[in-house]
């Protein structure tokens, strides 16, 4: 059985969230969840089912048929030689698929479904029981994990976040404009912030790390000075 504490982390998309927590998870020797994936892995599978009725509607009544007959499967494994964790969608690894602009820009809209985000919830909440883990993602501190012993919330200028997603994206293959990711970013933060169920805000108890000019060795070093402080190292 696991040890330690749940760690929440959320904030606003391309914050470097993933990133932040895969650094707090290795500190910790904790494991790290990105919740973010699901619903992305989520959204592939409506997108390659034909669920998507346009740019803004989804065929709700076939995607929670798929998740009662436990069509879907979503997991976790690290693969080598890097050790890196991809996302598995009904065995196949979508790590590199779920990135995309294609998925971007509905993910917020699948993610805003009260039926997705319970067969999400309980996916995460069967994984965290046992401790020791940090996820990062939207509502992880005020609806998933409300009682997390530390919760800390990110934000980053929205110019800032694009240049950095434009140049992940880059690096993968991906031809994108930096208009087009600012756009998509711009879209999932209002989207992310209105949403009827569990919307994207600060839980009264979170700590803010705006990041916009920090580096990752710095954003490192005032993690260290917040365990210390809790006393979890």
């Amino acid at each position: 059985m696991r040890r330690g504490i749940i760690i929440a982390l959320d904030g606003y998309s391309s914050t470097g969230k993933s990133t932040f927590a895969k650094m707090i998870a290795r500190k910790l020797g904790y494991i790290y969840i990105d919740t973010g994936a699901i619903y992305r892995a989520i959204t592939l599978y409506a997108i390659d089912s034909g669920f998507i009725i346009n740019e803004s509607e989804i065929n709700t009544e076939l995607l929670l048929k798929s998740i009662k007959e436990e069509r879907i499967s979503v997991y976790f494994r690290t693969l080598p030689p890097e050790n890196k964790s991809c996302t598995f969608l009904n065995g196949a690894n979508v790590e590199n698929e779920i990135r995309t602009l294609k998925v971007s820009g509905l993910v917020s809209i699948v993610a805003a479904i009260p039926f997705v985000r319970e067969f999400v919830d309980i996916i995460l909440h069967r994984i965290g029981q046992e401790g020791g883990v940090v996820m990062d993602g939207r509502d992880i501190g005020t609806a998933v994990f409300p009682n997390a012993q530390l919760k800390i919330f990110m934000t980053a200028d929205p110019e800032i976040r694009a240049e950095r997603r434009l140049k992940e994206m880059l690096a993968s293959g991906e031809n994108a404009k930096f208009e087009d990711v600012l756009e998509n970013i711009r879209k999932r933060d209002y989207m992310d912030t209105h949403r009827a169920t569990s919307p994207l805000t600060m839980a009264p108890d979170a700590i803010l790390l705006d990041n916009s000019h920090l580096t990752l060795d710095e954003q490192l070093l005032w993690i260290e000075q917040i365990l210390q402080q809790k006393q979890i190292i």
